[in-house]
């Protein structure tokens, strides 16, 4: 079959688009900068490029985060109290650099450990920089806390790298809307779990991946993604979505080009580690797949109301034919909506189902769904409606584990843990409920309202649809649906 080429269509406005017309939540937090984009403003210009800003935002809000945390590395990391959980400042990397041997210089994956957990039970790639740091702690001799303190302000400068390039990179996605990067630089979420562990670093490499894909350039996307799930496993779940675009918009080059060298890229990271320590590759697989019903999924919420137990082996089953199912729904999506969903909005989707069933729900996990949200749903009302939610659930496990640890039981009962739990699954859900909308409605999507198709979608910006089931396939093509949005609509919906 041959492959159809891109489609003009509707005329497109190319300016850059500046929030504050268009959203009337950032409008009115603008007053508080000086209120809204004039019509005469430049957005370019070197000081004040959207992209630079963006970079010192995030910069800004990391280091707030830091602070958040001063309590906690001042003292309650080190006393093995509850007043880490009631100062909310709580990190695994200061406590992973002596329960893992990173402070007795032991190397992961090839020597063993002791207690409970045999190996380092993390990816290849997030092993590498916990070790990378590790060695530039070498230079700071005093005792453990301060051995300790060092390792976590090494990691987490390391980690503000992370956070620049995942909020430029996302900034840089879609070239007309490089402000939507602001609503990761701004995510409050963001600052306050970007150091507990090391899911930053999974996040860049995703946030690249997503960059290179709008950049039509097919085998740089692999490579990152490839990398990226070597860092950390969820990153992979993105090749599902682009499969079905791609096989819609009959791109199978791309996306065969994409696949191999994402394999490529984490065979060459992890084939080393496995030939060589292959009982260390594979605690980590083996941790994911014994690990029980832990804290922040709604499994955990099920055990707890009724008072049973679901075995691990049981939990893993249930899980995976939710996610197939949730799967499922979204392959119907992407096959059968009136027009191409938009491949940002099908990556959120994925990984939220992924997030929703999974047997562990840890508060850093919102940071793998900020990046994929500004892309597919860029309206700051949904954007802080979802971050709120986000914000209590991660009190809401500080106080509950104060509760559960402490003796006078001062913190959140199980109760108000629970429901803690539910507004997390609630928000996550509204705003898959608003991209689902969007996807059915064409009409609703901000980023199409210009006449665009899927500008980060790379090779799938503009094609037409080949392969098509249901209502997708009696719809009109894409060019007529386009053409229905004019420049002059477009205009009348700016003011």
């Amino acid at each position: 079959m041959p492959i159809p080429e891109k489609t003009t269509s509707a005329p497109r406005d190319r300016s850059v688009v500046a929030p504050t017309r268009h959203d009337e939540v950032a409008a009115a937090a603008s007053e508080l900068v000086g209120g809204r984009f004039g019509r005469w403003a430049r957005p370019g210009g070197f000081a004040l490029s959207p992209v630079r800003v963006v970079a010192l935002t995030v910069i800004g809000m990391f280091a707030l985060g830091m602070v958040q945390k001063l309590p906690c590395y001042n003292w309650a990391w080190f006393r093995g109290t509850s007043s880490q959980y009631t100062h909310a400042c709580y990190s695994d990397i200061p406590h992973l650099f002596v329960g893992r041997g990173f402070a007795d210089g032991l190397v992961p994956y090839f020597d063993r450990l002791g207690g409970d957990m045999p190996y380092l039970e993390y990816p290849v790639l997030t092993g590498l920089f916990m070790q990378v740091a590790s060695w530039l702690t070498l230079p700071f001799d005093g005792d453990l806390m301060y051995r300790e303190q060092m390792y976590w302000l090494l990691n987490a400068a390391m980690l503000m790298v992370c956070a620049v390039v995942t909020a430029v990179c996302t900034a840089r996605t879609h070239r007309r809307r490089p402000w939507d990067g602001l609503l990761v630089a701004l995510a409050p979420a963001l600052a306050l779990t970007a150091t507990i562990n090391w899911d930053l670093l999974a996040l860049a490499l995703t946030a690249a991946a997503m960059l290179m894909w709008s950049r039509e350039r097919p085998l740089a996307f692999g490579v990152l993604l490839g990398l990226a799930t070597a860092a950390k496993l969820y990153p992979a779940l993105l090749l599902g979505p682009l499969l079905l675009l791609c096989w819609r918009a009959w791109r199978w080059r791309a996306f065969t080009t994409a696949l191999l060298g994402a394999a490529g890229a984490w065979l060459a990271v992890n084939v080393p580690v496995l030939l060589f320590a292959p009982e260390g590759w594979k605690q980590f697989y083996a941790f994911s797949r014994e690990r029980g019903i832990d804290f922040g999924s709604f499994w955990l919420v099920i055990t707890q109301r009724t008072g049973g137990q679901i075995e691990p082996a049981d939990v893993n089953t249930y899980a995976m034919l939710l996610m197939g199912l949730a799967c499922a729904g979204i392959a119907a999506l992407a096959l059968m909506a009136p027009r191409r969903p938009r491949f940002a909005q099908l990556a959120f989707l994925v990984i939220a189902a992924f997030i929703l069933t999974n047997k562990v729900y840890s508060p850093q996990y919102v940071l793998w769904l900020i990046p994929l949200a500004a892309l597919a749903r860029p309206r700051w009302r949904d954007f802080l409606v979802w971050q709120t939610c986000e914000v209590l659930y991660f009190l809401g496990i500080w106080l509950y584990l104060a509760y559960t640890s402490s003796g006078d039981k001062q913190g959140l009962p199980t109760e108000g843990y629970q429901f803690a739990i539910v507004l997390h699954v609630a928000g996550t859900l509204y705003l898959c409920a608003v991209i689902v909308r969007d996807a059915l409605r064409p009409d609703r999507d901000v980023v199409r309202r210009d006449g665009s198709d899927d500008p980060s979608g790379g090779v799938l910006d503009g094609a037409e649809d080949v392969f098509t089931v249901g209502e997708a396939a009696r719809a009109p093509r894409h060019a007529e649906r386009t053409a229905t949005w004019t420049r002059v609509e477009w205009g009348a919906a700016r003011e």
